[in-house]
């Protein structure tokens, strides 16, 4: 049993998909940041900043929430990437895991972004950067890899399992934070997106 089970990921890649399937599995949480209420952004600020920084800083609080009341398996998704470096900080100590949602088939992945139509990322170039990124990044502490190129749901949900039941996290480990140009980021103004 883990405190939290993180999953990220390129869009497209399945992270919400195998997300619901693991809350089935594990009965224990499940959050995605776009949870958090809609709220009015004044004028006078970097809208997309100011919009990430307050549904990260949500997120948390409200992650730390269910690992207060002594809620475990909480399942957590749809963070922008550059705040997976901030993991290993905020959740050192507890038994975490984050699974790297990978595809080394660009092409599976982009045509499941295609197939979404309006729902999904329409801008294959930064779909394709966001991958490149992703995937060359080293892993971070208490991080896994999980590529699903070729497999199905159900193949990928069972790597899942097994890789979450089997992994032993670290709670204690020496995190030197990656620099940002590492990571994606959907906040145009931050300049990580190319």
């Amino acid at each position: 049993m883990k405190d939290f089970i993180f999953i990220i990921g390129p869009s497209g890649v399945g992270k919400t998909t195998l997300a619901k399937e693991l809350f089935k599995h594990y009965k224990g949480v499940y959050f995605e940041q776009n949870m958090i209420p809609e709220f009015h952004i004044s004028n006078n600020v970097d809208e997309g900043k100011y919009e990430e920084e307050v549904l990260w800083e949500s997120s948390i609080e409200l992650l730390k929430y269910f690992y207060n009341k002594g809620l475990k398996n909480v399942i957590a998704l749809d963070f922008n990437d550059i705040r997976t470096k901030e993991i290993p900080i905020i959740f050192k100590g507890k038994n975490f895991i984050t699974l790297k949602l990978i595809c080394s088939d660009y092409e599976q992945i982009k045509d499941q972004m295609i197939s979404r139509g309006k729902k999904g990322l329409i801008d294959l170039k930064l779909l394709k950067i966001s991958c490149e990124k992703i995937t060359n990044r080293e892993l971070l502490p208490n991080e896994v890899l999980l590529d699903v190129a070729g497999k199905s749901a159900e193949k990928v949900l069972k790597e899942a399992i097994n890789i979450i039941d089997n992994y032993e996290s670290k709670m204690d480990y020496t995190y030197i934070e990656p620099s940002k140009e590492l990571f994606y980021s959907w906040v145009q103004s931050d300049g990580l997106r190319e």
